[in-house]
């Protein structure tokens, strides 16, 4: 039970600061220096705006990926052994499949453009990036994701 607490705490806490951060940026927050703009931009694809031609599709198939990978992992029991970091990727996701269902698509506000030019994005993204690296370091290193 303790475990699910952690989990859901988690995807809450992902989720509320990732509505926070993007809250500033609807509301017209931008910021600019030499390498990275910090401004709104909505995104109505996946990474680097891939399957957007999919439109309002890609939010329900994004929803049943997500419910699926959910349901396989709590049957798993993975969700127990590792609450801390798929709270993480849970909370991220939903907190990006929130913003495809109410503003059409994911609303980023990071740029790097110095030295070469990266794809905008946001909190989110990066708290799934860090929830993925945990896994990947704990099934190559640790070998505990089993």
């Amino acid at each position: 039970m303790r475990r699910f607490v952690v989990f859901f705490l988690m995807a809450a806490g992902v989720f509320f600061i990732d509505r926070a951060i993007k809250e500033l940026f609807l509301q017209g927050f931008v910021w600019q220096s030499e390498c990275i703009t910090l401004a709104f931009t909505l995104n109505k694809g996946v990474a680097f705006s891939m399957f957007a031609f999919l439109h309002g599709a890609l939010r329900w198939i994004l929803l049943a990926l997500i419910g699926g990978l959910f349901i396989y992992l709590y049957v798993q029991k993975f969700l127990q052994k590792h609450p801390l970091l798929f709270g993480i990727l849970f909370g991220a996701a939903i907190g990006n499949l929130y913003d495809r269902f109410i503003y059409g698509g994911v609303i980023d506000y990071v740029y790097w453009h110095c030295g070469f030019d990266f794809a905008v994005f946001n909190f989110a993204d990066v708290m799934i990036d860090v929830a993925i690296a945990g896994l990947a370091y704990l099934h190559f290193f640790k070998n505990s994701v089993k």
